[in-house]
């Protein structure tokens, strides 16, 4: 028998059932078939050939220096940082930036737009503390709202210099924000229980998101409950998934109800073997559930942006992880369960399915949904539609460093309602990383995750190993695979976020958010991140890393 190391992973990506089987039994000889396995599914991954190798590197260690660092030959060019004039209207790049995404213009990887989320605002550095009545004035509320949802930049590589930066004459380039208008789609749309609502106020708490098949964003809220509280805004309206097209202003923004309402991290899109469209999503609390949606009707291409109306019906379920089942969240099933559980208090609060969506959280525990560790991202696995989902922590029950979960959707069909799963990876000293966050895949099948320790505890106790935050690569295949390799830190107090690749692979967007969070003044800051001259604060950005090689 083959000892597992104990760095390794706790299975590989690639045999389904079978990768289990040695996670679980801890035999080593199944490995090579694995393995073989995995490198078939690499030469069809995403219908293309392999592109640029993430593993050309020499991984960094793990460092407190107030700086993006990455290995050698790789350098970064800071895009946009906060306040940055994105456009000819004057609009700014706003705080706290987390998700990004890249879209070419004309199939280029040289130039395209890169959606930015912006998750939350700062008392010290944006819109400064409350008055003696403990509320904001109307002016702060204004600037908090504004620089949290979301920014469209028009980004290009200068031939030249091959540097990344901001064109601010792009036609493009805009803001959606807290004070942006929202129309409801899906049962809760001018139901009572949004207070009969169709159109909302703007969006914030924006943490992660995805793409949908048609070419659009969909975009995360998350810990709307603070912001709503402070602006004074019905937080019904907040928790959603919305959607909006970077390319066309007259695209009406969206924010999907039947996806449900909680603190969502991200939405991953897939389509079941019979062609529906599917959304999986993670509730980023302790003792939260995994969510997927599943359309009614199926995706068809040539009907493009239209396809949003397949998010406007379907069936939103719940991962029961004891039974390995998908529980419908329908107001049938969360009624019935009320009934079985005498639950007479849940029976007068859940009648109608606009109640289900919008109170969500609730409706999954009633129905036996399986609280977990704060679960953040969620990603489909490019080669075995397997679905990994990044557990952060929860220290209320002793999982201090997370772990990264891969749930097994029978006959490898993302419409199972039935499903397997594993720990794929659990942080910790022994494997180098702690608190899992964003996941993103490159064609290698290289497993790219982000960390997210708590600016508080960096540096510190039993974080103290792992220095300031970081991301690492994660080989699924070969004689490495299981391995996590730090390829980046961040700066003092940052977390970096949101990793997206331009299609070829040779650019990697990243965002620094909060660097310097736990600054108390403005003469003494904790982090000058990113050090550009004339700045009187850290300030959050994105940034564009090179240097890949084949």
């Amino acid at each position: 028998m083959t000892e597992l190391n104990r760095r390794k992973f706790l299975t590989y990506v690639g045999t389904g059932v079978t990768a289990l089987t040695v996670a679980s039994t801890g035999l080593g000889a199944l490995t090579p078939k694995v393995e073989a396995k995995g490198k078939e599914a690499a030469n069809e991954l995403f219908g293309f050939n392999k592109k640029v190798s993430g593993l050309n590197f020499k991984p960094i260690a793990p460092t407190s220096k107030d700086d993006v660092v990455l290995p050698q030959g790789y350098k970064y060019d800071v895009v946009a940082a906060y306040g940055d004039v994105i456009n000819a209207k004057g609009d700014t790049f706003g705080f706290n930036n987390d998700f990004t995404l890249y879209f070419p213009i004309n199939n280029s990887n040289t130039r395209g737009l890169l959606w930015v989320n912006h998750e939350y605002s700062s008392e010290l550095f944006v819109h400064g503390a409350r008055g003696a009545d403990g509320k904001y004035t109307p002016a702060q509320i204004e600037k908090m709202l504004y620089n949290q949802g979301g920014s469209i930049i028009e980004v290009y590589r200068d031939g030249k210099e091959g540097t990344w930066k901001l064109d601010t004459s792009s036609k493009y380039a805009r803001r959606v924000t807290g004070l942006t208008p929202f129309s409801l789609t899906g049962p809760a749309r001018g139901s009572k229980t949004v207070n009969s609502a169709t159109d909302v106020q703007g969006t914030f708490a924006n943490c992660s998101g995805g793409k949908t098949l048609w070419n659009t964003v969909l975009s995360a809220e998350e810990n709307f409950e603070y912001t709503a509280k402070d602006a004074g805004l019905n937080d019904t309206h907040y928790g959603w998934i919305i959607e909006v097209d970077p390319f066309d202003p007259n695209f009406k923004v969206r924010k999907h109800t039947a996806l449900g309402r909680f603190n969502h991290e991200n939405a991953a899109m897939g389509l079941t073997n019979d062609g529906r469209v599917v959304v999986y999503m993670g509730d980023d609390k302790k003792d939260a559930c995994v969510y997927k949606f599943i359309s009614k009707n199926k995706y068809v291409a040539s009907r493009g942006k239209a396809n949003s109306d397949l998010l406007e019906e379907g069936t939103l379920y719940v991962a029961n992880m004891g039974k390995g089942t998908w529980v419908p969240l329908t107001v049938e099933t969360v009624r019935k369960a009320a009934t079985d559980k005498k639950n007479n208090a849940a029976l007068e609060k859940f009648q109608t399915q606009a109640d289900v969506v919008v109170f969500c959280h609730e409706a999954a525990l009633l129905v036996g949904g399986t609280p977990t560790d704060r679960p953040e991202d969620v990603e489909i696995s490019p080669f075995d539609k397997t679905v990994f989902i990044a557990h952060t922590n929860n220290d209320s029950h002793g999982n201090f460093h997370g772990h990264i979960t891969r749930f097994i959707e029978a006959k490898s069909d993302l419409g199972s309602l039935t499903f397997d799963f594993e720990i794929f990876a659990a942080g910790g000293k022994q494997s180098g990383f702690s608190a899992p966050d964003n996941l993103t895949f490159d064609s290698y099948g290289n497993l790219w995750t982000v960390t997210d320790m708590s600016s508080s505890k960096l540096n510190q106790g039993i974080y103290t190993h792992f220095a300031n935050n970081g991301m690492f690569v994660i080989p699924t295949m070969g004689k490495d695979a299981g391995e996590a390799y730090q390829f980046a830190s961040a700066p003092i107090e940052a977390e970096l976020t949101g990793p997206s690749f331009t299609p070829d692979e040779t650019t990697l967007f990243l965002a620094v958010q909060h660097p310097g969070e736990e600054t108390e003044n403005l003469n003494n800051l904790t982090s000058k991140w990113p050090h550009r001259k004339g700045d009187t604060m850290p300030r959050p950005g994105v940034v564009a890393i090179t240097g890949f090689k084949k």
